[in-house]
């Protein structure tokens, strides 16, 4: 027994089919971010922390965050009399 399939539907290559179905890109649509959502604010002590761990020396933090040298040595924990 043999069972015959034909179809009315003009045959599409597969890739003209895949293009075919997909919509085209609308050139007026904008992505929208959301800069504030991909932002952190490091607390100050923080922000000491990680410069310091990036090897910046105490004189380099303290004018990169307008800070004195003893507020940098204070987030530290160093202290200065040694």
């Amino acid at each position: 027994m043999s069972i015959s399939i034909s179809s009315t539907l003009p045959v599409t290559p597969p890739a003209a089919a895949n293009a075919a179905a997909r919509p085209a890109p609308a050139s007026s649509v904008q992505p929208t971010t959301n800069a504030s959502a991909d932002t952190v604010r490091l607390a100050e002590s923080q922000q000491v922390y990680q410069l310091y761990d990036q090897g910046q020396r105490v004189s380099q933090i303290a004018a990169n965050l307008s800070l004195t040298v003893s507020a940098v040595n204070s987030y530290l924990d160093i202290n200065g009399s040694s």
